[in-house]
């Protein structure tokens, strides 16, 4: 039997609950809980023939192995945060044994008691705006900026200028999107706690040919969740698409920084 990993997938308040019997991590293991002064970690055996350093690189370079693995961390963070006030941990943290993971909760507890006391009550919400292709290629601007242009009856001139035209209308679409972007964000930051704009992903990512403009998350407290809906709800259109998605785990206001003695005992990766 191949050496065994703890693989770590997020850590909580200990509130005395138990995860559903369905539940399963990476690799359909089962996970448990590791308690420690009102802390608990959730963790699952992983073999470190697949998990350790080096395999693991190459694993990484596996689409299907990653977006599996993605899913059930995914799982059992989602879970877990049903539960009680989670941080969810960066995918695939592996450690050689729990005792590390029981060494972590002792020396980082202040510090993981301070992130989940931020995140209590409150669920992440993601917000994406696309730039429709309609608008992005809507003739307005450019039927302006020729009409503006005394008539030239040879055709490489009547070429270039069309071609001008076409630029600036272009870029005057692009830079009332790029307002709209900005005003969406502000005005959904304004219901939320706090927030963070992460890079927009590019159509392989998305799915979507339409050039992602936004793509923001938002901390919302509960019994404000149905108003943040609503106001997400009256950002859309004017050439933009608003996707809503959540709620969810709060991945992106629980950043655990395990830092370098941290690092040292573990295959976080």
């Amino acid at each position: 039997m191949a050496e065994a990993g703890t693989y770590l997938y997020a850590i909580s308040q200990d509130l005395g609950r138990a995860l559903p019997a369905d539940v399963s991590g990476v690799a359909g293991a089962p996970v448990r809980a590791i308690t420690h002064e009102g802390l608990v970690a959730y963790v699952s055996p992983v073999p470190l023939d697949e998990f350790g350093e080096e395999p693991l690189r190459r694993s990484l370079e596996d689409l299907d192995w990653v977006g599996g693995t993605a899913r059930a961390h995914h799982r059992v963070v989602e879970a877990v945060s049903q539960q009680a006030p989670t941080a969810p941990v960066r995918l695939v943290t592996v450690y050689s044994t729990e005792d590390q993971v029981r060494d972590l909760l002792h020396r980082r507890h202040d510090d993981f008691a301070a992130v989940l006391a931020r995140v209590t009550g409150r669920r992440e919400w993601g917000v994406k705006a696309y730039a429709c292709a309609a608008a992005a290629d809507s003739p307005s601007a450019d039927s302006a900026d020729s009409a503006a242009e005394p008539e030239d009856d040879r055709p490489g001139t009547a070429y270039l200028k069309r071609r001008r035209a076409n630029l600036r209308g272009r870029e005057e679409t692009w830079r009332l999107t790029a307002e709209r972007a900005e005003h969406i964000h502000a005005t959904v930051a304004a219901t939320a706690v706090a927030s963070h704009r992460h890079r927009p992903q590019d159509p392989e990512l998305s799915g979507r040919e339409d050039p992602m403009v936004l793509n923001g998350a938002y901390l919302v407290d509960e019994d404000r969740a149905e108003e943040f809906v609503a106001t997400v709800d009256g950002l859309r259109g004017q050439g933009i698409d608003v996707e809503l998605t959540g709620p969810w785990a709060p991945y992106s206001f629980t950043a655990l920084d395990l830092g370098p003695a941290d690092r040292e005992t573990s295959d976080d990766t």
